[in-house]
This record gives structure tokens, sequence and C-alpha cells, in this order.
């Protein structure tokens, strides 16, 4: 695992002109418009949409937007100016406002339609309409798609207001859940896990929602109040925002042939997946059918791959349906997601989750999401039987490649050469009977310490006598092991670079949005900080403040360790 670089080069975007230059629409101008959308984008209630793979739709400014923050780390990596942050027209657009912005850039943007499954369960009943027709980006507006330092992406603004996909809701994402979003980005891919980006952070001086939350020191699972937030909007980027769950609304369409262009619709979508996301290491000039398998067996790469990485660093999705399952292997949509503290196997923040979605059990809910998107494709292949054999045997592969990346990111984390299943669930078993912090934990080990009581600041509660013994035991094996690697030092400083220091704790961010909503977002810069370091040595300071065990009094605490909402 290799840390994300940082870019040097001189910003290339200094004024919101200099971006325009750099708009290429690829989506708007190589797939269908819904045939009944409007042109101008006045398109905001509730409705069903038939075909076409994207709705142009105009973002509802919020009410007199102020900056909070951006990613100084990503606007050089885009190559813009980080004045440009604060650039009146550059807050004007990014807060929903298109009224102003340069040619070519359009007065409009797009949203997406896509189908869910759940856990590999097809379902339409989320639909306002029971047909799936109405599932899809209910508040999350693309405003832009550009080509920046040789690089293609798509800006994205969350709670940029109603779309015709928004089931009656009001399309506003609050400050909370912004600011959850914009630090957690770039947490991850600070982290070196593959991830959607946080560009900016604009939050309303005026306009306010109500949405159900927890009291202060609540215990309960489900909210007791409703509380007023600040709406803001958050710019998230990514090279597509295509999902498995945008794949599959067009596999079903095709698959019972819901209108005459159905199954191209489904075409034209794949090969633009393709060419966004796979550009490299697809040959355009290959048949459909050759591109349909190696799509299938790049993307189960990148998916195993991704989730041995979630399951590294303590990441759990929370909510890992079909629609939140980028079609480019990457993490998407932070909404119920947390940060495992206490090593729990089940760990799984979202109180409407259940254990499907849990820590653990991440990989066998990639591989359901596997399964939709091989289903998706399908129509593409079916007068091809032995693309569709291939298509079924990379399907069937993927537990088996699923469990190759976790032996091989386990025994990296644990410092060994090759995996040892027998230590491995030895070692699981103590970490859950002795309550150990998950990061701290494998933090200490990276040291390679001598003496088994060096791992004790990661626990929780003092072991018993009989399973102190216990971990003297497995203590020893394991150092033995890695003793015959011989250099630990280096050993030590490549297992830093695995297992993080620093990591994401819900009762230290929760002041910072609180914080942020009576206007100081001092607290934000300062995870922001912290969070975009998370395998360095930070000073003794930032050390005693987060390098620690979360207190007693935020167990179970509603907001902190679960919530059942993210809006």
């Amino acid at each position: 695992m290799n840390k994300p670089s940082s870019d040097d080069r001189q910003p290339s975007v200094q004024t919101l002109t200099d971006l325009a230059e750099c708009v290429d629409y690829s989506l708007l101008d190589t797939l269908n418009r819904d045939p009944e959308a409007t042109e101008t984008g006045e398109d905001h209630q509730p409705r069903q949409v038939f075909s076409g793979h994207y709705v142009p739709v105009k973002p509802t400014p919020i009410a007199n937007p102020e900056y909070v923050a951006h990613s100084n780390v990503f606007f050089r990596e885009l190559g813009l100016e980080d004045s440009l942050a604060q650039d009146e027209g550059f807050v004007r657009l990014f807060s929903g406002d298109l009224s102003q912005v340069p040619e070519p850039i359009k007065p409009h943007g797009w949203a997406t339609g896509y189908a869910l499954s759940i856990y590999g369960t097809e379902y339409t009943q989320q639909c306002p309409f029971q047909t799936g027709n109405g599932y899809g980006d209910g508040r999350a507006i693309s405003v832009l798609e550009a080509v920046l330092n040789g690089k293609r992406w798509e800006m994205q603004l969350k709670g940029a207001g109603p779309t015709p996909y928004c089931r009656g809701a009001d399309g506003r994402a609050v400050l909370r859940s912004s600011v959850r979003e914009f630090l957690a980005q770039e947490h991850m891919h600070a982290l070196g896990v593959p991830t959607s980006r946080s560009l900016s952070l604009l939050v309303s001086k005026t306009e306010r929602v109500h949405r159900p939350w927890y009291f202060e020191g609540s215990q309960s699972t489900n909210p007791e109040v409703m509380v007023s937030n600040p709406v803001a909007i958050s710019t998230r980027v990514a090279p597509s925002f295509l999902r498995v769950g945008q794949l599959e609304l067009f596999g079903r369409r095709a698959r019972k042939n819901e209108h005459p262009n159905a199954l191209k619709e489904l075409e034209m979508i794949v090969l633009h997946a393709m060419k966004r996301e796979y550009n490299d290491e697809i040959d355009e000039q290959l048949p459909t059918t050759e591109k349909v398998i190696l799509l299938a067996t790049a993307f189960r790469d990148r998916l195993t791959s991704l989730v041995a990485d979630w399951i590294r660093v303590g990441y759990c999705q929370g909510n890992f349906n079909s629609d939140n399952c980028a079609v480019g292997g990457f993490t998407l949509d932070y909404g119920p997601f947390g940060f495992c503290e206490m090593f729990d196997p089940v760990f799984q923040p979202w109180t409407g989750g259940g254990r499907h979605f849990s820590f653990l059990n991440q990989p066998l809910a990639a591989e359901q999401n596997f399964g939709s998107f091989c289903s998706a494709l399908k129509p593409l292949l079916a007068s091809d039987p032995a693309a569709l054999e291939k298509l079924e045997d990379i399907h069937s592969e993927f537990s088996a490649v699923m469990e190759d990346k976790l032996r091989s990111m386990w025994a990296s984390k644990m410092g060994l050469e090759e995996f040892d299943s027998e230590l491995f669930l030895q070692l699981l078993k103590l970490m859950v009977k002795t309550s150990v912090d998950y990061t701290v934990f494998f933090r200490e080990l990276s040291s390679i310490p001598d003496d088994v009581s060096k791992l004790h600041p990661s626990f929780y509660k003092e072991p018993t006598d009989e399973l102190h013994e216990e971990w003297s035991q497995w203590f020893q094996t394991w150092r033995e092991l890695v003793e015959r690697r011989g250099n630990l030092a280096e050993l030590s400083e490549n297992m830093k670079l695995i297992n993080p220091k620093y990591t994401w704790r819900e009762w230290l961010v929760v002041p910072a949005y609180q914080q942020a909503m009576e206007g100081d977002y001092a607290l934000v810069k300062e995870l922001q900080e912290v969070l975009s370091q998370p395998y360095d040595e930070q000073s003794k300071e930032v050390e005693d403040k987060y390098y620690q065990l979360r207190p007693e009094e935020f167990f179970w605490s509603g907001g902190v360790s679960h919530y059942s909402c993210s809006s």
C-alpha cells in the first residue's frame, strides 16, 4: 500500500473561466436524454422516468452561501488555485447557482436513475411508483465534467435540491452529514483507499431544514426529536458516478424489453462505463462481447481490492446496496458509514443496516453486488453462449479472488510473510475477548514490541490472568514468525504504512460539526489536517487528542456509536 503522492505542479486553473475551458461533457454528449425531460432543467417534481440515461436538472441554490472548507490536496491534484475556492463565481456555482456561469458550462446539471438491489435481491417498492422508474439521484446533481491535469472528473453537488427522483423529499443535505462526507472522502484518500473526493463545502447562513436526531446523551436506537439544521452543499468528485445500480436499471429494462431501445441503452451505458473507468484496460476496438468479459474481470479485481482495503483500515460502509457500489471500484456515498474502534466482527454503525452489511461481512455483500452487476450484463451476451459461460465463471470465482486478497491483506497487516490461518483466528478471538481497539492494536503491533504488555494500550479492559496467558502464547508465536524475516526495523516501517495511526473516531468528529453549526469551522479544519496524515507520527498535542480509546460515555450513544439517518 503506497501513500497518496502530492502534486507539485503549479496550478493552471486560477479563475472560473479557466475551469470552463476544461469542460468536456462526455456523458451528456454521448448518452440519451430522457425524452420527457425539459431542456431547461426545470424538473423538480417526483415522476417516473421510463427511458434515457439522464435528466437535465437545474440545481436549487442554497441561500446566502458561506465557505466552510476545501481540499487543498485535491485542488493541487486538479491544478486549481487555492484562492479559487473562495472566489465569488466559484462559490455561486458550487452552491447550486448556475445562472451566471461562463460558457461552455451549461446552465443546468443532470441526475440519473438507478435500480436497487439489497444483498442481491431486486427491489422496486422503494420507488414511489412501485415500478423502479422513480428511483435515482434524489438530491445529487452533477454540474460539470472536465479534464484537469490530463484526467477526466465529474463534479457533483450533494444537497442541491430536488430532482425527479427525490421521492417527495426536499433534496437538501444538512451541515452535519456534509461535514462528515467532506472529511471522510479525503481521509480515505490519505489512507490509500480508492474513493470519491471532496472539492468544497459550503453552508447556507440562513436556510435551515428539520431532520430527526437524538437528544444529547441519548442511548436510543432511533432518533427522538426533530432538529433544525443549516443546509449545506458538498461537492464530491470522481472519474464518474456510474453505479452498479445504474447498470442494473438498464439491464432490467433490457431483460423485460420494457421499450424498443432498452437493449441499445444498456449497451450504450456499459460502453460508456468502460470508456470512463477502464479506458486504459479495455481495447475499444474489440467486439462488445469481449469487452464485457474484460469489464467483469477488471471490476471484480477492483471491487475485491477495495473491500480488502476497507477491512484493512477498519471502514464499514454500513449500507452497501448495489446503488452505493461504484462501477469504477471505489468508495462512494458516505452516508451511514463508520470506522471500527473497539473490534467487533459484526460492527455496524447504521441501525438499519443489519449484519449482512457489517464489518467482516462486507466481502459477502460485495459478492452480492457483483452478482447484480453480472446480471445486468447478461442481456448483452444473450446471443453468445460461450461468453455467457465465461461471465458465469468470473462470477463464481469471486469468492476465491476475494479470499486471496483478504489473506494477503491480513498477512501484511500482521507483518507475516504468508498468511497463517490458525494464528489469525486466534488473534480475532483474543481481540473480541479483550475488547481491543482495532486501529491502536495494529499500530502498536507495527512497532514489533518485544513484550506483549506493549499492546495493552489498545485494550479497553484489563485481561484476566488466563487471558493474559493466552495473549502471551499468541504473541510468542507471532514474534517468532516475524523474527524469521530479519531486519525488524524495516519490517516495522512497512507495517506502519499499512496500519494507520490516526483513524476516524465519531466522538471526535461530532464536536467539529456541532461547532460548525454555530459558525466555527476551526475544528473541521483541524480534523482535515490530522486525518490527511493518518500514517504519520504527528505532534505530541495531536497524539494526546486523537490517538486514544473511545471514552466509556460514548459507547451506545445515539449519533456517535450508531445513527439511523445521514441526511
